[in-house]
């Protein structure tokens, strides 16, 4: 007879060796991939590390590309820890965007900081309304979070289609593969950390970290935060106590769609200088999974965050140098995400095999 039970401890070493086998599996798998696709195994991998981390620039191109994957996953955390399940982070993250685009076609002259807070405040909002609208919709309607969330990225996906593509924000006078809005005022660009040109770190990465360690006290040492677990894990005791459920929802679906909202307008301001879907999409999906691999914890999202930035800079050197497809980066994805998924459950059960004795 086979008993399949939760498990009563996890020791650290358990925990580990679950986490590491994950990883092997998925590299392992990637490399059966890549194999099967005819490239060479050796070359794609040493690229991908190279490209990833054989360099300053390297090395600053991949915490640029994780720093909007943190946001996003930050988001994710809080929502998924109060089993609140936020699925409109790509439409967030474009709402972010294009409310802090807005706003910049009015700031006038104004001292830097002042801008910036606004262009930073407006990206918040752009993101929090759409979640808030999801919100709305579950506690008035009874509308299930995850058909409206998926429903309002469509929507937001066609407004923005709409606004570059003959638009009142298209780029005139100009003949491209795709569109885009004209390039921000430069004097509202992000200030840069370390860096240049395509490789280069702005400030956004100093508000991921501070989104983090917020994040982090919120969940574990709040009220607010304990009532989000509880809310997760025990949602009728937390009625019986008395908690407004509904705000409580209003407030998590508005939190997570602000971090999503103000990776947009990063990414906007301090990395691409235009408006463009392409740049945009596809942050969302990944913070997803960024959040998941994490562990449904802020210091895990950091760290899954790291890792899969790494794997998006390094897959554009790897494209370059072995002729690797793009489709294979988006694989690896999906295989970290599913053999970390498998981890996490063997971390949390445990199965024992007994023998039947019978009389």
């Amino acid at each position: 007879m086979i008993l399949v039970q939760r498990r009563s401890g996890n020791s650290l070493g358990w925990n580990v060796a679950c986490y590491s086998a994950a990883m092997l599996c998925a590299l392992f798998s990637a490399a059966a991939l890549l194999h099967l696709s005819g490239g060479d195994v050796a070359k794609a991998f040493s690229s991908l590390v190279i490209g990833a981390f054989g360099s300053q620039k390297a090395l600053l191109g991949s915490l640029a590309k994780a720093t909007p994957l943190l946001l996003v996953g930050l988001g994710t955390v809080i929502a998924f820890r109060a089993k609140i399940w936020n699925i409109g982070q790509e439409g967030q993250v474009l709402a972010g965007a294009m409310c802090a685009y807005w706003a910049s076609l009015w700031i006038g002259p104004l001292p830097y900081w002042m801008a910036f807070a606004i262009l930073v405040l407006a990206g918040l909002a752009g993101g929090g309304v759409l979640g808030l609208l999801a919100g709305i919709l579950k506690t008035r309607f009874g509308t299930s979070e995850i058909i409206s969330t998926v429903m309002l990225n469509y929507i937001v996906i066609f407004l923005l289609a709409y606004l570059l593509d003959g638009g009142p924000w298209m780029e005139s006078g100009v003949t491209v593969a795709y569109h885009q809005s004209p390039p921000v005022n430069t004097m509202l660009e992000w200030p840069t950390l370390f860096g240049q040109g395509s490789a280069k770190l702005h400030v956004g990465f100093l508000l991921a970290l501070g989104a983090t360690a917020l994040s982090a006290v919120l969940l574990e040492r709040t009220p607010l935060g304990y009532e989000i677990r509880a809310f997760g894990s025990n949602p009728t005791a937390l009625r019986f106590r008395g908690t407004d459920i509904s705000r409580l929802l209003l407030v998590v679906m508005l939190v997570s769609g602000a971090l999503a909202g103000l990776a947009g307008a990063g990414e906007l301001f301090g990395t691409s200088h235009r408006l463009r879907a392409e740049t945009l999409l596809g942050i969302g999906s990944s913070g997803i999974v960024v959040a998941m691999v994490g562990g449904l914890r802020p210091s895990g999202a950091m760290l899954a965050a790291l890792f899969f930035g790494a794997l998006k800079s390094g897959a554009i050197y790897m494209r370059l140098q072995s002729g690797t497809p793009a489709g294979l980066v988006s694989a690896m994805e999906g295989l970290v995400l599913l053999f970390f998924l498998c981890a996490a459950v063997a971390t949390r059960i445990q199965v024992t095999v007994r023998s039947e004795v019978h009389a």
